[in-house]
């Protein structure tokens, strides 16, 4: 008789809204279903030190950061930003990394909650959950 071992290799996705001042941070769970608002950090030289902790404490094997664009569906001034950070973090941390369109998701966090410490990082977990939703498992 033999034995047949399967295993499910857990993950989890990271969500980033990406600001000239702060950048908002959000984690899926497990099953890569549900986006949670996770944490907010200052767009300072420890950025990239604190994501890849973050994604080394949560087993993330992916990121996706919102591509930001203006009403015309051009690139906006936070965008060269965006993509120039994307690199460098591609560099360091070794996950697949991708870009979600996002539109106005600080505002829409917003509305929802109102004005929160938390804001970016929920606007994140709106942007990280409209990509779960396009790739459900």
């Amino acid at each position: 008789m033999m034995l047949i071992l399967r295993y499910t290799v857990f993950m989890r996705i990271m969500g980033i809204d990406f600001g000239s001042k702060r950048v908002g941070i959000a984690i899926s769970d497990e099953d890569e279903k549900i986006a949670f608002p996770t944490v907010v950090l200052p767009n300072d030289k420890n950025l990239l030190n604190e994501v890849h902790k973050i994604c080394e404490a949560n087993k993330v094997g992916e990121v996706v950061f919102g591509e930001s664009n203006d009403l015309d569906g051009k690139p906006n001034p936070i965008m060269k930003k965006i993509e120039d950070f994307k690199k460098k973090a591609a560099e360091k941390i070794k996950v697949p990394f991708k870009m979600e369109p996002e539109f106005f998701t600080s505002v829409e966090a917003e509305r929802i909650q109102g004005k929160t410490e938390m804001q970016d990082a929920s606007a994140a977990a709106l942007i990280l959950q409209n990509h779960l939703d396009k790739h459900q498992k």
